[in-house]
């Protein structure tokens, strides 16, 4: 997927960060789409919810962690002034969205029909500004094996049919041996399925910070936790109001937090690079987060 999308980039005349905040994003985040209908349609708000905010969170401190600890990650001015804040605040709204009782004085905490089409038009806004950069941008500079237009569709969509398959395994099977094992709803979310939906973040990043490609990496990390809550929080509650529970609010500081050290990281060291003692940074505090989960039950 990595190889097909770099190379449909170059062809197109496209930068590989439009690709990774797009098609890579849009691909490596459909597990958490699959899995946030099914939960929706089951009555399991809380795996729906608790995939979104763990996946955010593994996004940042275990995908961007191992990324950077593989070889360290040059992030483009624009990823690091615009696309960073813009993830950041669609978490923040989640903390806004789901405290009804708190912020409006509702007897209920929800993230309602009215709050999915005002994150839907938040991702039109992000669209529109993505492929308003792709013309700004460019195709770039990158060293990058080119394929004919069908074969690098071809290997894209390849991939990302691999990734989504691979992905569905693993949930479906964490999911059972997770009831099994006697865990909340919550748990499960935060956890287990919401890694196992990351997997394709992961594999993605990782091959592609190995092969030289940071925008990509980056791209795909960044744009998959503006798709989780613009595209699929919003998707989902539309489809089917997500009751919230008050419990959430500390993984979604989480979250918070995760984006702000991001933001930040940039700015410490290196500019505009996450170098791999920072990585190391990430990937202990995500360590951390697992074990407050799993002692929180």
């Amino acid at each position: 997927m990595v190889r097909g999308s770099a190379s449909l980039a170059k062809k197109l005349g496209i930068s590989a960060l439009v690709i990774g905040l797009t098609v890579v994003a849009f691909g490596t985040s459909a597990p958490e789409l699959f899995v946030n209908i099914y939960s929706a349609y089951h009555g399991s708000a809380d795996i729906a919810i608790g995939n979104i905010i763990g996946s955010n969170i593994a996004n940042i401190l275990l995908i961007l962690g191992v990324a950077a600890l593989v070889k360290p990650l040059k992030v483009s001015s624009g990823t690091a002034h615009k696309e960073i804040p813009f993830a950041l605040l669609a978490i923040i709204l989640v903390f806004i969205m789901g405290n009804d009782s708190w912020i409006d004085g509702m007897a209920f905490n929800a993230i309602t029909r009215t709050d999915g089409l005002a994150l839907l038009a938040m991702f039109a806004i992000f669209i529109f500004y993505t492929f308003g950069i792709a013309k700004a941008a460019g195709a770039g500079s990158e060293k990058v094996r080119e394929y004919s237009i069908l074969v690098s569709i071809a290997l894209t969509i390849g991939g990302l049919l691999s990734l989504v398959g691979g992905g569905k395994l693993v949930v479906d099977s964490a999911v059972v041996l997770a009831k099994l094992a006697g865990m909340s709803e919550a748990l499960i979310g935060l956890t287990i399925v919401a890694v196992g939906t990351s997997l394709p973040e992961l594999v993605t990043s990782v091959v592609a910070t190995y092969h030289g490609h940071n925008d990509i990496a980056i791209g795909n990390v960044v744009g998959s936790n503006i798709f989780n809550v613009f595209w699929i929080l919003g998707a989902t509650s539309l489809i089917l109001p997500l009751p919230f529970n008050p419990l959430v609010n500390v993984d979604v500081l989480v979250g918070v937090a995760a984006s702000m050290a991001l933001f930040l990281a940039l700015f410490i060291g290196r500019r505009h690079m996450i170098d791999r003692w920072q990585g190391a940074i990430f990937v202990l505090a995500y360590v951390s987060y697992i074990a407050y989960l799993i002692s929180r039950g």
